[in-house]
């Protein structure tokens, strides 16, 4: 069975087809020399990255979650969020959600530490630092979360970095035959078994929190792609993702 975050993923990512702007010969002469201006300027910055925006004659340059415009002729490059006054809406925001709903369902649930309830009603997915305060207070209510219907995809997050304690101890939790366990002993100080295994998946975690423009952990993405950094007790997380999603 499908994880609900694929099928809003998917949701998404045909509206956003359905939705986008169907360009001219001449518009679209014009992207393609916006995109090879702004690949070749910066390092780490595709052609695929550069899209048409909401505004004309401005386009958008998405890596991740890091939204920027650059105008048609390549010359002034903003950063910052764009609002739309008469609609009331954060249009950076929206591209930003749109990113993150992406990158999570690009990452297959066996390629997370994932705490299913009997019944899902909603899918987050959680940045987590083993040795953060608030996120072992958070994975001390795993069991309330699940009885909100809420399921649980952690990535590991060590904050310290590359060959910091945290780091090695998620690279042991990740290598442990129980991932589930082991992650819920590690956050209680608590000896577990591990071995030696492939644990470049926590460099990959790392790498996705960066683009997800997370601030601190834990860092919770909900199903539209909404961030929020810190803590949120279950029912208040439960409340969140109503309001977020209009329910």
């Amino acid at each position: 069975m499908k994880s609900i975050t694929l099928r809003i993923g998917t949701l998404i990512a045909a509206l956003g087809l359905l939705s986008a702007p169907v360009l001219s010969a001449d518009e679209n002469a014009e992207l393609q020399k916006v995109r090879a201006t702004v690949s070749g300027m910066f390092d780490g910055i595709q052609a695929d990255d550069v899209f048409a925006s909401d505004i004309d004659g401005w386009y958008t340059i998405r890596k991740g979650a890091i939204i920027a415009y650059i105008s048609a002729d390549g010359r002034y490059l903003l950063q910052g969020d764009l609002i739309d006054l008469e609609g009331q809406v954060n249009l950076s925001e929206k591209d930003r959600n749109n990113a993150r709903v992406n990158m999570m369902t690009d990452v297959p649930d066996d390629q997370a530490i994932v705490f299913t309830p009997e019944t899902v009603r909603h899918t987050v997915s959680v940045f987590t630092d083993i040795d953060c305060t608030f996120c072992r207070r958070l994975h001390s209510q795993i069991d309330e979360y699940m009885e909100e219907g809420i399921e649980i995809r952690y990535f590991l997050y060590p904050r310290s970095g590359p060959a910091s304690e945290s780091w090695v101890k998620a690279e042991q939790v990740w290598c442990s035959k129980d991932r589930n366990e082991a992650l819920t002993l590690a956050k209680l100080d608590e000896d577990f078994d591990s071995k030696q295994c492939d644990s470049s998946v926590v460099s990959s975690h790392y790498a996705i929190g960066q683009d997800v423009g997370l601030r601190g952990t834990p860092a919770i993405v909900l199903e539209d792609g909404t961030l929020f950094s810190g803590y949120l007790p279950p029912k208040q997380l439960s409340e969140a993702i109503a309001s977020a999603l209009g329910e």
